[in-house]
C-alpha cells in the first residue's frame, strides 16, 4: 500500500492591502506561525515564497487573495496543529483582517507521500468542495474520509468546540 499524506489548503481575502497598518499584526505574525507549524508533529511541508510565507504568492486576480498550502503527515496532525496549538489563537482575530468567506474557504485531500500540491490544485480541490459538498477528493475536518484504497465511513473529527468559526 502507497503512503499517504494530507494536504489543505485555506484561502482568505484581507480587509485591507497587506501593507496597511489595520493588518500589522497579522503580518508581524506570520514568522511566528509559520515556525510553529514547522516544528510542529507531523508537519511535512508548507507553501512559501523566499519571503518565508506565501502571502506574496498572487494565486488569483484578486491581491488581497491570501492562500496558505501545506502538507502534513496525518489528519489528526493537523487537526492538532489548526485547533489546539497556538495557531488557533491567531485565527481567533482573523475577522478583524479578513472578509467573511462566500463559500468554502478551508480544503482536504489525500497526496501520495513526498508531493507538493501546486496552488491550481488546491484551488481545484476547494471549488470541488464548494460545488458538491464533501468527498473523497475535497473534504474537511468534519466529513474526513479515509486515504486512497482503504474502506471506511466519513469520519467527524468534531472541529466545532475548537474552532473559531465566521457564524
Amino acid at each position: 500500500m502507497q503512503d499517504w499524506h494530507i494536504a489543505q489548503l485555506n484561502v482568505a481575502t484581507a480587509l485591507y492591502e497587506l501593507d496597511d497598518p489595520r493588518i500589522a499584526e497579522f503580518i508581524a505574525r506570520l514568522d511566528e506561525v509559520n515556525a510553529l507549524a514547522d516544528n510542529s508533529p507531523g508537519f511535512v511541508w508548507r507553501l512559501q515564497s523566499e519571503s518565508g510565507n506565501a502571502t506574496d504568492i498572487q494565486a488569483t486576480d484578486d491581491p488581497r487573495l491570501i492562500v496558505n498550502m501545506s502538507v502534513w503527515e496525518s489528519v489528526e496532525a493537523l487537526f492538532d496543529f489548526a485547533y489546539k496549538s497556538a495557531h488557533r489563537l491567531v485565527v481567533g482575530k482573523r475577522r478583524q483582517w479578513f472578509t467573511p468567506p462566500k463559500g468554502a474557504y478551508q480544503v482536504l485531500w489525500w497526496v501520495p507521500a513526498g508531493a507538493q500540491p501546486s496552488v491550481p490544485e488546491g484551488l481545484e480541490r476547494l471549488a470541488l468542495l464548494d460545488k458538491h459538498g464533501p468527498t473523497k477528493r475535497a473534504f474537511t475536518f468534519k466529513t474526513k474520509f479515509p486515504p486512497p484504497g482503504l474502506a471506511g465511513a466519513p469520519e467527524d473529527l468534531k472541529p466545532e468546540p475548537y474552532c473559531v468559526g465566521w457564524e
